[in-house]
């Protein structure tokens, strides 16, 4: 039988150098605004004007990611927590909103990340098995997964359907907090979708963050 085809597909060196470290630069600086909700900061970009240095780079990332027609924009936001106390579950993204109303369930064409560094453990774990509120972090009973670690400058994206979650700082399914500590793991998360999630803002309507605007003079394509 031959070999299944890769449910991730990776770049290495995604960026120029100098703009991946101006990136980096700046989310460093942000220190530990909004850290204990940073899967709730999220934000809007329909692809026009960027306004921040996230959007920038979103506009050099786009490329590689295999849309061409249909695209809408990309819901962004900070994946920033220590591999050895994890913070997400085993799941699929979603329009979470539209579904905790009760709405159908709606996911993003692709899901993307950015790594920003490299931490102990923390893989990326990707797999076509459905979540089982049965097992410890929600993870599938076939641990069937593509794996990617983290480093800098790493581009990872996939089918945004699918079932996905990080590792602890040993890159086993987490299972409560472990001893000791672990820096943070910080990835740039970018869901690109075919029509807007409900109620994300925009960079500029959230008021937070506002270490990453660009000036007036710098917004430009």
């Amino acid at each position: 039988m031959p070999p299944r085809a890769p449910l991730v597909h990776i770049h290495d060196h995604a960026l120029p150098d100098a703009d991946f470290s101006r990136l980096w630069r700046k989310v460093r600086a942000l220190g530990t605004e909004r850290l204990r909700q940073t899967y709730q900061t999220t934000f809007w970009f329909d692809l026009g004007e960027p306004t921040n240095i996230v959007e920038q780079i979103i506009l050099e990332l786009r490329p590689r990611v295999p849309l061409r027609r249909g695209l809408a924009g990309v819901e962004w936001w900070f994946s920033r927590m220590r591999t050895t106390d994890v913070q997400v579950d085993f799941h699929q993204d979603r329009d979470e909103k539209l579904a905790l109303r009760g709405g159908p369930l709606v996911h993003p064409r692709f899901t993307s990340l950015l790594f920003m560094n490299s931490v102990r453990g923390g893989a990326l774990a990707v797999t076509k098995a459905l979540p089982c509120e049965d097992n410890p972090s929600l993870a599938p009973d076939t641990a069937d997964f593509d794996l990617v670690a983290p480093r800098p400058n790493r581009f990872a994206y996939f089918r945004g359907d699918l079932t996905h979650g990080v590792l602890d700082a040993n890159n086993q399914i987490p299972d409560g907090k472990l001893p000791g500590t672990s820096r943070l793991r910080v990835t740039l998360v970018m869901n690109w979708w075919g029509q807007r999630p409900t109620d994300i803002p925009t960079f500029n309507e959230s008021k937070v963050y506002r270490s990453l605007a660009l000036p007036p003079a710098g917004r430009t394509r």
